[in-house]
């Protein structure tokens, strides 16, 4: 939890605003953490392992509605965008391909493209970077842009041998090129929790400012049991700032605003948690499509009510629990974030903080479940192929 408040910056904000009995700031802080645009651009040959990264990005696969199509349905010299069908705020654009000609300009691509205005762009190939999109990594990082990255993405041809090959002879092209300690992340389009995609992650993350990162990581597919922690953990800096926002509320002497802010303010916190990671019908329809899973049981496992369905009952019902019992822990996190003087209204602080952090602790109980469900799914299909695949 502590380091969730240090990565954000947010337990001195949030300090000081109360202080100052601030609560517009308070709010516009979990705003930002609620509604977060990021937009990431993707450049590379449009071929089918483009396209399957695209969609697996989105949750999505081919077969699905808005899914990136192979061959592209967009002219070869277009930009095409696809927003996330749970997250409209997290877009790719799928940029076209860096041309190989000798009389490339990197600059007049990155002008018309407008490349540096995208929170981060990710330069992706099968064999290996050519010298034109190293001229284009170069340019970006140039104009002061950090967030740009080689990707290269695995095709259903290669073994581990050839995909190692090929990795070793892109950082060769790369430092050919002179980039010094160049960095290629191997993904495999069609299941991002293998090879670096989570390693990939972590580094961008690390360069992007705070809240897009927040943002990056909300949208993403919970993929892995390392995606639940760290949603978790984004989840309970939002949740740190909405007890902070009640704490604030319930020092100004106006009857039920408290209580009615602290089950709104709940409510969307959880149903965007239960998006996030993946627990909403929708989801689970999709990966039981996707995994060969049988639905019935991937949504019995989520045994936690607010997994199934958000609602503003089984809000007030956990904070009316918290009420009567918070725990010392809880109560002492309290000096930590709140100002002396407002210790004496801190008890909404303590039931909004413990009410919505085992809510949140609850849910990603169950998102690891499904998540290791699908996963054995995952690896069971390989291991039959290619016997024709059962529901598990």
């Amino acid at each position: 939890m502590a380091d969730v408040l240090r990565s954000l910056n947010l337990l001195e904000t949030l300090k000081e605003s109360i202080e100052k009995n601030n609560i517009s700031d308070i709010r516009d802080a979990m705003e930002d953490m609620l509604i977060s645009r990021i937009n990431i651009a993707i450049t590379g040959d449009r071929n089918a392992e483009k396209a399957t990264f695209i969609n697996s990005l989105r949750g999505l696969s081919q077969e699905d509605e808005g899914a990136a199509r192979s061959p592209s349905s967009s002219a070869p010299e277009e930009l095409a965008v696809f927003p996330n069908p749970k997250h409209p705020d997290f877009r790719l654009w799928d940029l076209p391909s860096i041309p190989t000609d000798a009389s490339f300009e990197a600059e007049d691509y990155i002008e018309r493209f407008k490349v540096t205005r995208y929170n981060a762009i990710i330069i992706t190939f099968t064999e290996r970077p050519s010298v034109n999109s190293v001229a284009v990594w170069r340019e970006v990082r140039s104009l002061q842009k950090e967030t740009v990255y080689f990707v290269l993405l695995a095709s259903v041809k290669d073994t581990e041998k050839t995909l190692e090959a090929k990795k070793k002879a892109s950082l060769e092209v790369l430092k050919a090129e002179g980039i010094p300690l160049p960095k290629v992340f191997l993904v495999q389009p069609s299941a991002l929790e293998k090879l670096d995609f989570l390693k990939f992650l972590e580094v961008m993350r690390g360069d992007l400012p705070e809240i897009r990162s927040h943002a990056l990581l909300l949208a993403l597919p919970t993929c892995s049991n390392s995606l639940v922690t760290q949603k978790k953990d984004a989840f309970k800096a939002l949740v740190w700032a909405a007890a902070s926002l009640s704490g604030g509320v319930s020092a100004i002497p106006v009857p039920l605003v408290a209580s009615m802010v602290d089950a709104t303010v709940g409510v969307r916190i959880l149903t965007k948690a239960q998006v996030s990671l993946c627990l909403d019908d929708e989801s689970l329809e999709r990966l039981a499509r996707q995994r060969g899973l049988n639905l019935a049981r991937l949504k019995a496992l989520r045994t936690c009510a607010l997994s199934v369905e958000v609602s503003k009952s089984e809000v007030k019902r956990r904070l009316a629990e918290a009420e009567k019992d918070t725990s010392t822990a809880t109560t002492r996190l309290v000096e930590l974030a709140m100002p002396r003087h407002a210790r004496s209204v801190s008890r909404s602080f303590t039931v909004m903080l413990q009410a919505l952090n085992t809510a949140i602790d609850d849910m990603g109980a169950d998102a690891e479940k499904v998540v290791a469900m699908g996963f054995l799914c995952f690896c069971l299909f390989f291991l039959r192929a290619p016997a024709p695949a059962q529901k598990c």
